[in-house]
């Protein structure tokens, strides 16, 4: 299908909720020197997820359905950390992108698998993403890749910052009314620069939520 140009005001609000820009401020980015943002953070409980049938999902991570439509394709091309808390830490930063596009799928921020993946600010974070797609009348579509991915751990043991860049060339807004697809020109602001801070779940060996979400966009590094 050829790519066409949105119309201006239609573009920005789009291209808002495409790339999940960050709540706070740039000036907020924690520096690769800094002590890892969020650190101290709590973790919440999350609620256990059901299927239609209404038996607990236990076939999924945590007991949680992070599933997504087939037309949403999320793709993390991350190497697995060798430490055993990062690589959880990583695999529930991609479980709580994952949700982030399931609330969008499923027009809601209640869904459990957001309150499962993510706590504090960044459950406010995800909130607020998912929000800006629900008041755009769209959902999405298309392929998301994740890639050159860093992991860091906190003195504590109980934080690890999840460092990678986006390339969302691929991925769209679709209206829910029409089914139309919402396509731009490929540019510098498909690539974006992630650090999600995950905080380990205090009732759980393996759960980790992200507790801080900060985007660098139009990341030229990650081109």
């Amino acid at each position: 299908m050829k790519r066409r140009t949105l119309p201006t005001a239609a573009a920005l609000a789009a291209t808002a909720a495409l790339l999940l820009t960050a709540c706070g401020s740039g000036d907020d980015e924690p520096s690769d020197n800094d002590k890892i943002a969020g650190a101290d953070q709590q973790s919440s409980k999350p609620e256990q997820s059901t299927d239609p049938s209404g038996a607990p999902a236990e076939d999924k991570p945590d007991g949680v359905d992070v599933s997504l439509p087939k037309d949403v394709n999320l793709v993390f091309d991350w190497d697995k950390p060798e430490d055993k808390n990062e690589a959880a830490a990583m695999e529930d930063a991609a479980n709580f992108l994952r949700a982030i596009y399931r609330g969008v799928d499923k027009q809601t921020t209640k869904d459990a698998a957001l309150t499962a993946y993510a706590t504090g600010d960044g459950l406010h974070y995800g909130e607020v993403q998912i929000n800006e797609w629900i008041k755009g009348g769209w959902t999405a579509t298309g392929t998301r890749r994740h890639y050159d991915s860093t992991t860091r751990s906190a003195s504590n043991g109980n934080s690890v910052e999840v460092a990678f860049c986006a390339d969302t060339g691929k991925f769209y807004g679709k209206e829910v009314k029409t089914g139309k697809v919402l396509k731009s020109k490929p540019s510098i602001k498909d690539f974006n620069y992630y650090k999600v801070i995950m905080v380990k779940l205090p009732t759980s060996d393996d759960l980790w939520q992200a507790s801080k979400v900060f985007v660098e966009t139009e990341a030229a590094k990650c081109q």
